[in-house]
């Protein structure tokens, strides 16, 4: 058993970021540790750790210019830590596959090459993902790579919900809404068994994963009926950079006044929109909830949020012909109870009605008893989707369903 390598590494890379876990594989995926990368790119990086030994639980500012860069200062530590070659597989959530891929499986020189003719799917975060598979390869060539594929979940929703009303043309070019947050999405309808049954689980779900990406998401029988983000993340509700839906005639209208390109437009939609483009001050919404009653602009960009998550949960009951349990999911879904009263608000009509102390406190059940729809609060946990569905792939099938 010497030969045996014992770690699955999970890596969740964002714009100019990456989340990872460590799991140990043993009578079941134990996770020995989490942690995230921040500012990449910037001056000032930082290495943020958390194990469930004390010893690896620690903060340090690095020099991070890039992500080959964070890899190995990531791997650099880790080696140090738990040994060399010691890795079994390194799992990737990858934002999007485009018409072609959905379903988990190992990488190949083949799928990286596909993978890069849609960066312009996803310019955000597709060359980002992609420099990391390259990076990891090049590091660990005979380790096993995984992508796991954010659109998975919303792979089999009705035809209706995936056709964008432009030419049909387009459609052929892999051009249709996709659904983002899957991981996610899974993760919660995987804890709604455990927590209510897998009958109870069949119902009426809306899942609303509020955090600096923002979705809203309509699950029935437990599956993804419809969900609010489109043929790219930026679509949907409002969130802490992007400003999810627009007037398509804003293209027309900036390129013509402003001299907008599609470079530029794409970086103000991305990362100038959302909660920071109206509040000017800030994309967290923590910090806003601290500064509204002193500045109107933030007070602006919090009402809009919530009025835009609202118009979208009641635009899913009606496609759900009703409801049965709402979840609220993400930084914000999970940590801020003001938001969540706000955004549930007015809907007593629709069934919902939250009480104040449990909401206040983050139970997971906060709605009066006498709701008839149940309102919860979930943690979710994309790392441990990723982890199982690596198991899944590589057939660990014993580790697959087994998780601490």
């Amino acid at each position: 058993m010497s030969s045996f390598k014992p770690y699955i590494l999970t890596i969740n890379g964002g714009s100019s970021s990456i989340k990872f876990s460590l799991f140990e594989m043993a009578n079941s995926l134990r996770r020995l540790l989490e942690g995230e990368i921040e500012k990449i790119g910037a001056l000032q990086s930082n290495l943020l750790v958390k194990g469930i030994e004390q010893s690896d639980n620690f903060s340090r500012t690095v020099s991070i210019p890039d992500n080959t860069a964070a890899v190995g200062v990531l791997m650099d530590w880790i080696e140090k830590r738990f040994g060399q070659d010691s890795l079994t597989a390194v799992g990737h959530r990858i934002v999007h596959g485009g018409s072609k891929y959905s379903k988990a499986q190992i990488i190949t020189e083949e799928m990286v090459k596909e993978l890069e003719k849609l960066g312009p799917f996803d310019p955000d975060h597709l060359p980002g993902e992609i420099l990391l598979i390259k990076t990891f390869h090049h590091r660990y060539p005979d380790v096993a790579q995984v992508a796991c594929f954010d659109t998975f979940f919303h792979n089999d929703m009705p035809r209706v919900a995936k056709i964008i009303p432009i030419p049909r043309s387009y459609e052929l070019k892999g051009v249709r809404r996709y659904g983002f947050h899957g991981l996610s999405c899974q993760y919660l309808m995987e804890e709604m068994v455990q927590l209510v049954g897998s009958d109870a689980a069949q119902g009426k779900i809306i899942l609303a994963h509020l955090g600096n990406g923002a979705s809203v998401t309509a699950v029935h029988k437990g599956k993804s009926v419809d969900t609010s983000m489109g043929f790219t993340p930026s679509a949907g509700v409002p969130m802490s950079t992007r400003s999810g839906d627009l007037d398509p005639g804003l293209v027309w209208y900036l390129a013509s006044t402003e001299g907008f390109n599609a470079k530029r437009f794409n970086k103000m939609v991305n990362s100038e929109s959302g909660l920071l483009g109206i509040s000017e001050t800030s994309s967290d919404m923590h910090e806003l909830l601290s500064i509204e009653t002193q500045d109107h602009r933030a007070a602006e960009a919090i009402s809009l949020f919530c009025y835009q998550v609202k118009k979208w949960i009641g635009a899913y009951i009606a496609v759900l012909g009703g409801l049965d349990t709402l979840v609220f999911t993400g930084g914000i879904g999970e940590n801020e109870p003001t938001i969540r009263a706000r955004i549930c608000d007015g809907l007593t009509s629709l069934g919902i009605q939250l009480e104040e102390k449990v909401n206040t406190a983050n139970e997971g059940v906060i709605s009066l008893a006498t709701s008839q729809v149940t309102v919860r609060v979930i943690q979710t946990d994309e790392e441990s989707v990723i982890a199982k569905e690596v198991c899944h792939v590589l057939g660990l099938k014993k580790l697959e369903k087994d998780i601490e």
